[in-house]
């Protein structure tokens, strides 16, 4: 069923091959730099806003530092009695490349779950097909070339499939995959990746990927629909592009609109 606000607003969902139908126009919360202990509360504002208006996914990763802010505001939404209980929100979190090492995954979860004050994720994302050396004392959000290592994927995505089996991720996937990659992931998977999360936006289409995700039965997500301004990838054509703008202005509708 699609999550309701009390303004009646229903966001429409998408099946997946696993786990919950997920809301198809998330909240997603990166920013650059990424956020520290000063910018929770304003996170956790946007977040309840956010969920005031509407908004039941909400997308957040281990590296992004917005984990906390987001558990926080979901426990404020329920005691207020605007959320019945966490269960109406969908949220998707992300291992990040430090920890994607077999024997890190599990605990780099439980993490994010401490953090989250929740029992479980409805997704959780392998955030980069590459792996870091191991950070001591943090994320290791500053990528160092030197400190990048080749992936054992296998080995990390047969963690990922433990993470869905305690049932502390409802459904699993991964972020920046291109057909190669998936493929050679789909070749030992036992549990498919539900859920690809990549660039998607009118300059960046992803058509090629697009239709082996479909042929594959993975849901394409889209981050930066909008062109990620601020992002070091941003590209600002989006919101600036003449043509968007024009068919916006002819069917009534702003330039965000069309490019989601």
């Amino acid at each position: 069923m699609a999550a309701t606000s009390d303004q009646g607003f229903a966001v429409p969902v998408v099946p997946l091959s696993y786990g919950k139908p997920m809301p198809r126009v998330g909240l997603g919360t990166a920013s650059f730099p990424h956020c520290d202990d000063g910018d929770q509360p304003h996170v956790r504002e946007a977040v309840l806003r956010a969920i005031d208006a509407g908004y039941r996914h909400f997308d957040t990763a281990a590296v992004y530092g917005t984990e906390r802010a987001i558990g926080d505001a979901a426990a404020e939404a329920v005691r207020a009695g605007t959320l019945a209980s966490r269960d109406e929100l969908y949220i998707t979190s992300k291992l990040w490349i430090a920890d994607a090492h077999p024997g890190r995954v599990l605990p780099a979860l439980r993490k994010t779950l401490r953090n989250l004050q929740m029992e479980y994720v409805d997704l959780y994302l392998v955030h980069f097909p590459v792996s870091m050396k191991p950070q001591e004392g943090g994320a290791g959000a500053i990528l160092v070339k030197e400190d990048l290592v080749a992936m054992d994927m296998k080995g990390v995505w047969e963690e990922m499939e433990e993470c869905h089996r305690q049932g502390l991720a409802k459904a699993i996937g991964v972020s920046n995959f291109a057909c190669k990659k998936l493929e050679y992931l789909l070749s030992f998977a036992q549990i498919i990746p539900a859920v690809n999360q990549v660039e998607v936006h009118p300059y960046c289409r992803q058509n090629k990927l697009r239709a082996f995700c479909r042929e594959k039965g993975i849901q394409l997500c889209a981050y930066s629909p909008l062109g990620g301004k601020g992002a070091p990838w941003a590209n600002n054509s989006v919101m600036e592009s003449p043509i968007i703008k024009q068919i916006a202005q002819d069917i009534g509708k702003t330039v965000a609109q069309v490019g989601i």
